[in-house]
């Protein structure tokens, strides 16, 4: 159990699932390019990569004490009533699992723990009908948000395919987290048509009433992510993940430094909690958030601000 003086709401982790959406369109530019490139050398080209990204990965564990994720195969059941012990050791008021198999799978899971557990839709928003999907799945289902993975789909994010989609989540009053800049850690994407923040720019402002939420404290893109919410009243920023980009940075910056920026620009109204927690064994990832309370302690915040960042401003987007 966690002692600090207030609730905690994780506001974005990840069920740990086997297999997840992609976000992925078809046909898009891999496989416009795939003509011009040979089966044996995309193959080959991809266990370079890939051996690059788990030598990278096998480095971040080791420097944070993370043991490998678990490879024992669990049924979702199994696997959510392990992640309902993890909130009972942390003394989590809730946990937001943004991703998890699929809209009705992740539905299904987080109905087992309702008073423990929310779950956001997951899906593609420029497909036929992704509007329709994010109604039911808020209606029906009862999932509470709605998480897109930018940089992992094909189309541009402001593209008018996907208006009717943000339509729905106005309509909706559901909170919309997206992430942009690198995605997949070191080894990962780092070009991108939405990599940054700003191509949201002139949706946020043509759908002022939604509350977007950018993970990972601008994950790469800390400059465009401050310019898009000095524009947009509407645009959060989240505090999840190991923030690994950082290192990679030219300039000298840390967590403490960037959670000074956003207090001095955009206040503690706008900061979100989250973990980016999913396996086991490491569970929540505890480390991070008390990272972050002493850093934000040791930046003064007061009782009020460090209520508002780890619980309150999840409360409002998500109207509990």
């Amino acid at each position: 159990m966690i002692e600090h003086g207030f609730e905690i709401i994780d506001f974005h982790s990840h069920f740990p699932v086997p297999t997840d959406f992609s976000g992925r369109q078809s046909p898009g530019p891999e496989n416009e390019k795939s003509e011009h490139l040979t089966k044996a050398r995309s193959e080959e080209s991809k266990k370079i990569l890939s051996d690059y990204a788990q030598k990278l990965r096998a480095e971040w564990r080791l420097a944070h004490g993370f043991h490998a994720p678990e490879t024992e195969e669990m049924s979702d059941e199994e696997l959510a009533e392990k992640w309902s012990k993890e909130v009972d050791r942390y003394g989590i008021d809730k946990v937001v699992f943004v991703t998890g198999g699929g809209n009705e799978r992740l539905a299904n899971i987080v109905s087992r723990y309702p008073d423990k557990f929310i779950g956001f839709a997951h899906h593609n928003p420029h497909e036929k009908g992704a509007d329709n999907l994010l109604r039911k799945s808020v209606n029906e289902m009862g999932l509470r948000g709605y998480k897109i993975i930018a940089p992992a789909l094909d189309t541009p994010i402001d593209h008018p395919s996907a208006y009717p989609t943000w339509e729905a989540a106005a309509d909706l009053e559901i909170p919309v987290l997206i992430h942009f800049g690198v995605l997949g850690g070191g080894g990962g994407v780092s070009q991108h048509v939405n990599m940054s923040p700003l191509s949201l720019h002139d949706v946020a402002r043509d759908f002022a009433s939604v509350q977007f939420v950018i993970p990972h404290l601008g994950c790469g893109y800390v400059r465009e992510l401050l310019h898009l919410m000095w524009s947009c009243p509407n645009v959060h920023v989240d505090t999840s993940g190991s923030n690994q980009w950082i290192r990679w940075m030219p300039e000298e910056i840390t967590v403490k430094s960037l959670l000074r920026k956003y207090l001095e620009t955009v206040g503690h109204e706008r900061i979100i909690f989250g973990s980016d927690s999913s396996w086991f064994p490491r569970g929540f990832s505890v480390r991070y958030f008390e990272d972050q309370v002493r850093d934000l302690r040791e930046l003064n915040a007061s009782n009020d601000q460090m209520e508002a960042i780890f619980n309150g401003n999840a409360r409002k987007l998500l109207k509990l």
